[in-house]
């Protein structure tokens, strides 16, 4: 029995205006699915502050073209978040947003950038922590290329540059801390975006190595002492690989190995194996080239296993 003057939990007695109250229940559960809410919303903003990859994210391929805003940074001696050595050369490069910089998968690849001022071409070197899908961070030479600095930041549309001609082939560098019992490779000069690396040592067979946040390929377990032969498979499909690769870190390891053609324009078939390009001269900081072999190409406008957003 319900003391009189006591309602049941589940109860609605009406209010001051006639209405009825939500039960203890009803607010009860209310409270539990806010808190529930706002704890998603909570580990959203968490995971994007974080720098964590969007879940769909994919690094600008094909003929696609992007618009957007473009603002400028300078590096200094600094690779970015992609771990190369340095900047390139020239010291054209950009940083991309989370999504488009796809957790280091567009480290190396080339964009074609377009503002009030002309045209440049620049390499993805870094990841931009404060851009979104639609914002890029070139460097300051970038920039001064396709607009007046004193603008601050310029419109832009940008398109990804498909087989760049590079000079020289493909480069690969161990990382420091790589041994016989764990393979970690970084692999630079190869123009579009990578897909998978696979490597192998002395009388075994191929490994994949997974991709590393840092632009690394890490094979846990290790392959042996070397040397390695190294196989690359970019976004279109075009794979090379480069045999004789030492157990040396930190070191630039040249290739005859190259996946860009002699022309931007990606042809619509397969193609013959280029003539190996013969690799500068090595700097006190690099290695003598290894030999390479290029086992396929077959260029494509449309990337293989891109993501459906």
């Amino acid at each position: 029995m319900t003391a009189p003057g006591t309602a049941p939990d589940n109860d609605t007695p009406a209010g001051d205006t006639g209405r009825p109250r939500f039960s203890r229940r009803v607010r009860h559960w209310l409270a539990g699915a806010g808190i529930t809410a706002l704890a998603a919303v909570l580990g959203i903003t968490l995971a994007v502050r974080g720098g964590a990859t969007p879940a769909c994210a994919a690094p600008p391929t094909g003929n696609a073209v992007h618009k957007g805003k473009a603002s400028f940074y300078d590096a200094g001696r600094s690779g970015g978040n992609c771990s190369f050595p340095g900047p390139p050369a020239d010291r054209l490069y950009v940083a991309l947003g989370a999504s488009q910089y796809s957790g280091s998968a567009a480290c190396g690849s080339y964009l074609e950038v377009s503002g009030p001022k002309g045209k440049v071409q620049v390499m993805v070197m870094d990841q931009c922590g404060g851009c979104g899908p639609s914002k890029i961070d070139l460097s300051t030479e970038a920039f001064t290329r396709i607009a007046d600095r004193s603008q601050g930041i310029a419109p832009v549309t940008y398109r990804a540059v498909v087989n760049p001609p590079l000079n020289g082939g493909l480069t690969f560098r161990m990382k420091g801390g790589a041994s016989k019992y764990w393979f970690a490779v970084q692999v630079g000069n190869h123009g579009n975006p990578l897909r998978s690396v696979e490597a192998k040592g002395p009388g075994g067979g191929f490994r994949k190595a997974a991709r590393q946040s840092d632009n690394h390929w890490a094979i846990e377990g290790g392959i042996g002492p070397g040397p390695y032969s190294i196989r690359v498979t970019d976004v279109y499909g075009r794979q090379a690989t480069a045999t004789g690769i030492r157990l040396v870190t930190k070191q630039v390891q040249r290739s005859t190995a190259t996946l860009a053609s002699l022309s931007p324009t990606p042809s619509n078939s397969p193609s013959a194996p280029p003539s190996p390009t013969i690799a500068p001269a090595p700097t006190p900081t690099e290695s003598a080239a290894p030999t390479a072999t290029v086992e396929a190409l077959a260029g494509a406008a449309a990337p293989l296993d891109r993501p459906r957003c």
